[in-house]
């Protein structure tokens, strides 16, 4: 298996030059967001990532989970590679001080959760989770639900889960059965949840679920779903842990990827009901919920940065080593790398990976200007770009990691198709991304329902115009050809959200039809508007080979990535005529 190297001088150059550290730093009035701080995160996370989680992630996968008497086994090697990385604080980074927390910038644990997500995909869904979990309880919780529960899953001492999918409810919550029945001061929860990443292990000792279930006089529908929380087992007065709660899990899933990530079917209730406490208001479930997944679905968009760049890596190196046939201009036999459809195919994985990790990194920092800039207007800002991009960066990342992780198998020829190479591991673990935490279809119906028909196009429109400043200060980086066409994709993003607008209300069919294409259009473009700004930016970089490379790859991804905008633009301009010319029962 080959090495994982986290690319640092990339991921220290999106942050601090590209998307501007200092200028973050005093916008949101955090001292300690320094330079010298982020070289320290990206040196130190790096060493766990390399040495203790990478090598884990090939006997992982081989090993899988095992569901024993009492309860989820996690593969060798899992539970002291987690330790190691709670300890280190890696949990910790951004979470509020009150309850353990380091406070750095959200922008902060970008990187760290991408090595963890490259080195070993499995084991980094543990704490993903968790962070999802804490800021949902962070933002809703009570005071005394946060003063038992947030310090120690800030510290990692205990994990987090997400139950919101049945066996009947999927994406459609409003079918939702597991109930919760009011006991004095807690509920008695019932009911089965599928679906549940790292719903039970043993790496730690408490695992605390929020699971969404109804209450007794639940209106009907989303509008009656509540969210609780439901430990493994209960918390004593002292903060010590008592009984067994009545949550259990009775299945993992066989999946096709990522093996070593127990995906547990969760039963509540079967002896009585489980003990949970509510958080939030009643039959306001979806809403805190939604704390969680928004938060999950920008990391689910960066684990496919993370796949597609260790599938760059591992590909790049087969094909530097592997010797077959004379190359253009040779004499002899050489490395495959040599070949132009080789390098074509590494230059697409390379450059659409570091178009993902821009708008993956951009999306962080919008979040962190949401929470602390210096006026509420300056937050609303954010926060509506935030909620402009992370359909987007969840959508369409995990769209092209699918691309990448294939190109990935298909360097390495029929080598790729044996799975002791190691090549096939990455595309099936990146299967699930376009899937879990909302498919790419939500994620399309997001982006064209509340976040543009929902305000007139007003967030499209400010991400239009601050592309087309981004094209007046820093445009000189392209040739006139790559910066017509740039401006041409951005036209066409502008046409296409407008189509929307103006012919939604006279065809229902029409937001649906387009939405997938509206998505990958959003997300070509602004893979090119990023790859634009950092070709500009690079410039200023010590490293004369860093530079060299970022220029290049940016001319690749302006030349031969972004002219697919034309397809999807035309799939828009045709409608949904065509889309849905068959009935149903004629398919």
């Amino acid at each position: 298996m080959s090495e994982y190297r986290a690319p640092l001088d990339e991921m220290n150059f999106v942050i601090e030059q590209l998307h501007d550290l200092p200028g973050l730093a005093a916008a949101i009035d955090n001292e300690d967001a320094s330079g010298e701080l982020l070289n320290a995160v990206l040196t130190e996370s790096d060493k766990l990532a390399n040495q203790v989680w990478s090598p884990l992630n090939w006997s992982g996968d081989q090993q899988g989970v095992q569901l024993t008497e009492t309860g989820v086994k996690a593969a060798d090697g899992f539970a002291d590679a987690y330790r190691q990385y709670a300890e280190g604080g890696w949990t910790s980074l951004y979470f509020d001080p009150q309850y353990g927390g380091q406070g750095l910038p959200f922008t902060f644990s970008m990187p760290v959760a991408e090595m963890a997500q490259a080195a070993n995909m499995s084991l980094g869904l543990c704490p993903l989770l968790t962070t999802g979990a804490i800021e949902a309880l962070s933002a809703h919780a009570s005071a005394q639900l946060k003063d038992i529960y947030l310090e120690k899953m800030i510290s990692g001492t205990w994990t987090g889960t997400m139950n919101l999918t049945e066996p009947h409810a999927g994406t459609d919550l409003a079918l939702l059965k597991s109930t919760a029945t009011p006991a004095g001061e807690h509920y008695l929860i019932k009911g089965q949840k599928i679906f549940i990443t790292w719903g039970d292990h043993d790496m730690t000792d408490n695992i605390v679920h929020l699971v969404l279930a109804r209450l007794p006089d639940a209106p009907q529908g989303v509008k009656g779903i509540s969210l609780f929380l439901v430990p493994k087992f209960l918390v004593n007065e002292d903060g010590s842990l008592g009984q067994r709660n009545d949550a259990y899990a009775i299945n993992v899933e066989h999946k096709m990827g990522i093996h070593a990530s127990p995906t547990c079917v969760m039963s509540y209730g079967d002896n009585g009901g489980a003990i949970g406490y509510l958080v939030g208001q009643p039959h306001q479930g979806l809403l805190a919920m939604f704390t969680m997944m928004n938060n999950a679905r920008l990391m689910v968009g960066l684990q496919g940065v993370a796949l597609a760049d260790r599938a760059y890596q591992h590909a790049l190196e087969y094909a530097q080593e592997r010797v077959q046939c004379v190359a253009p201009g040779g004499t002899e036999s050489g490395a495959i790398i040599h070949h132009p459809d080789v390098r074509r195919m590494l230059m697409t994985m390379r450059s659409l990976t570091e178009a993902a990790r821009a708008i993956c990194y951009l999306t962080a920092k919008q979040i962190d200007l949401s929470h602390d800039s210096a006026t509420a207007e300056q937050c609303a800002m954010a926060r509506k770009r935030v909620g402009l991009l992370t359909p987007i960066a969840k959508g369409w990342s995990t769209e092209v990691a699918q691309e990448i992780t294939s190109h990935g198998v298909q360097i390495h020829g029929g080598m790729g198709f044996v799975e002791e190479t190691g090549a096939a591991q990455y595309q099936r673990d990146a299967r699930i991304l376009p899937i879990y935490e909302g498919t790419t279809g939500i994620q399309a119906l997001d982006l064209v329902g509340r976040k543009t028909l929902s305000d007139a196009g007003a967030a499209m429109a400010g991400l239009i115009d601050e592309m087309r400043a981004d094209m007046s200060q820093h445009g000189q980086a392209l040739t006139s050809a790559q910066l017509a066409l740039l401006q041409e994709g951005i036209d066409a993003l502008e046409q296409a959200y407008q189509k929307l607008l103006a012919e939604s209300g006279d065809d229902p069919m029409l937001p649906g039809a387009i939405s997938y294409d509206m998505l990958m259009l959003a997300g070509y473009v602004c893979g090119g508007w990023q790859m634009m700004r950092a070709a500009a930016l690079v410039v200023s970089n010590e490293n004369q080979h860093f530079v060299a490379n970022k220029q290049a790859t940016t001319a690749y991804y302006i030349e031969h990535i972004l002219p697919r905008f034309k397809g999807h633009f035309g799939s828009i301009q045709a409608g949904s005529a065509s889309v849905m010319a068959i009935p149903a029962d004629m398919l």
